[in-house]
Parts: structure tokens; sequence; C-alpha cells
């Protein structure tokens, strides 16, 4: 995925003032690469994320995935949004089969699909169980099957773990570790916790503050074999990235 003098400029509805967002903001994203990205409030985040999946369209620039053009929503690119954006009428594995449904997918292929992604996130044993008799971490976890089940070339995930508590926060952040990890996905993860976007990412892109341009790229030379809690509490390379990208963010607010 490559964005190229990536620019986006609104009206405020309220002050009818025209608001540049982002401006000449260049990346490229390897594929497989789990690149998390942060910045201070309002500095284009989820604007940013918004114009990859195709839901905005850029004032300037362009977004490439695979050398084509983004002009709209597509199949390349699932997104997992912070709200549990899952449907209540279906149940889990009906949940985590409506893309393949929507691609025409037979229904022998779909039912494996389901079932793999199922085991893969934790929810074996919750097949039939509807969005309200799960917990928010579970809902969660259906966006993420679902999005995967329909095989997109780029994840987009949109601060998808901010509605839920600490704990439940630590071992989504461990499965998805494991997921991108088992899968190969390229992933764009937005996040407002440096934490996590260090334990996450092979890369994390800091933000300047509005209109948003790449300040820095920091790598993350950590192993992928993570675990939250080590990391977290006696790792000192991690504590090093962590406090760099903090002292990054922190200049920009």
């Amino acid at each position: 995925m490559a964005l190229a003098g990536l620019g986006h400029e609104y009206v405020n509805p309220f002050t009818r003032e025209r608001v540049l967002a982002l401006d000449g903001l260049d990346l490229d994203v390897p594929q497989g690469e789990f690149l998390t990205v942060v910045g201070p409030s309002g500095c284009g985040k989820s604007t940013l994320l918004g114009i990859l999946a195709g839901l905005l369209t850029p004032t300037r620039g362009a977004v490439l995935v695979d050398g084509r053009p983004v002009q709209g929503p597509g199949r390349d690119r699932g997104v997992v949004f912070q709200e549990f954006a899952i449907l209540p009428w279906r149940t889990v594995d009906r949940n985590i089969a409506h893309g393949l449904e929507i691609q025409g997918v037979p229904r022998s292929e779909r039912a494996a699909t389901v079932r793999r992604f199922i085991e893969l996130v934790g929810l074996t044993g919750f097949e039939k169980k509807y969005p309200h008799e799960l917990s928010g971490g579970m809902k969660q976890r259906v966006a993420v099957a679902r999005t995967l089940a329909a095989n997109p070339e780029v994840m987009l995930m949109d601060e998808p773990f901010a509605a839920v508590d600490a704990q439940t926060r630590i071992t989504l952040q461990e499965e998805l570790n494991t997921i991108a990890q088992a899968t190969g996905k390229t992933i764009l993860f937005v996040t407002h916790n440096v934490e996590e976007a260090v334990f996450l990412g092979d890369r994390c892109c800091v933000l300047s503050r509005r209109p948003g341009r790449v300040k820095t790229l920091v790598p993350v030379d950590i192993p992928r074999a993570r675990r939250t809690w080590t990391l977290f509490t006696s790792d000192p390379a991690f504590s090093r990235i962590k406090d760099h990208v903090l002292r990054l963010v922190r200049e920009e607010v």
C-alpha cells in the first residue's frame, strides 16, 4: 500500500471554515507489515483511515493498493471499527459469513472458512450466540474474524480495542499479534495508546499536529513473539521505544 502526496480538506459544518486535516502525506506500507499510527488528538488519524478505506475522497494525492488506485470501498481492504459493527440479528457464525455470502462463495467453502476463523479468534463454542449474548471483547473478535474471512489484502483498524476494559484489551492485543503472524496480512492500526502501538507494530508512524503529516517512522526492533505483560513490565527495548514514541507525540500536543 502506498500513499503519495495525500491531502484532505473539509468544511467545518458548524463554523463553515475550511479545515486542512492532512497535508503532503507520503507513506509506503510493504506487504505483510503491521503498521501502527499514533499522533495527537485531531491530527487526522481517523480521516486517514477513512480515505484508505475508500469512505472519503482525498482533496489531493493518491492511495494505491497493489498498484491500483483506491477510488472507493473494495474487497481488497477490510475495516474493523471502534464500535462493535456486527449485525445484531445474526449469530456469530452468520456474522462472520456475511461478507462471504455477498461475494457469492459456495456454502461448503463458506462453512469451512467460518470454522477456521472462529477457531483462530477463540470463539469455538459460541457459533450460535447472538451479539447481545457476547461480551465486548467477543463482539470485537467477531468483527476481526469477519474481516479476515473476507480475505482482504489490507486490514484497516480504527482503535478497535478502545471500547473494552483494560484486561480484555491486553488479551485482544496478544490475540491480534498471533493472528497477524498466522495470516501474514498487511495491517494498518490507528490508536491513541502508545504502548499498544509499540506492542503491535513492526513500525510506528507518528503523525504531526493538524494538518497531519508523517513526522517520523519508528522501527520496533523487538521479536514478533511478544507477550504484553513481559514487555510492559520488564523489557528495556520496549520501554526505550515506547518512551521515544511518547516524546515524539508530546512534542505535537
